[in-house]
């Protein structure tokens, strides 16, 4: 039903946690489903330093969150704005339509967090 990436990630979630002196700190939820994903950040000079992420949700909205912090490490805040829902999906080896409000949550999680930074 879900890739081995998409286990992976909810078997071994990277970058789980908070972070205190959080440069931002962003909180989304899904209100059809109640899933809800809190995204931590530490920017310098334009790149994240550190992200850390919490979800309570299904197994796809964990392994989207772990994706994304892992990806979010150390890249621009500018090059992270292009990144898509859909994006987040493939990079996950597809997930079930019945679960791609799960990329659509990390997605949004990523698009606030930008936001609140500007």
């Amino acid at each position: 039903m879900y890739s081995e990436k998409v286990l992976d990630h909810f078997q071994h979630p990277r970058n789980v946690g908070e972070i205190e002196d959080a440069t931002a700190v962003v909180e989304v939820t899904n209100p059809v489903c109640g899933d809800l994903m809190k995204l931590w950040a530490v920017v310098r000079d334009g790149k994240v330093c550190d992200v850390k992420f919490k979800t309570a949700g299904c197994v796809p909205a964990v392994a989207c969150g772990s994706w994304l912090t892992e990806t979010m490490l150390g890249k621009p805040l500018a090059e992270l704005a292009s990144l898509t829902a859909e994006q987040i999906d493939a990079a996950l080896g597809g997930l079930p339509p019945a679960s791609k409000h799960a990329s659509v949550l990390a997605a949004d999680a990523l698009s606030r967090l930008l936001k609140s930074l500007r």
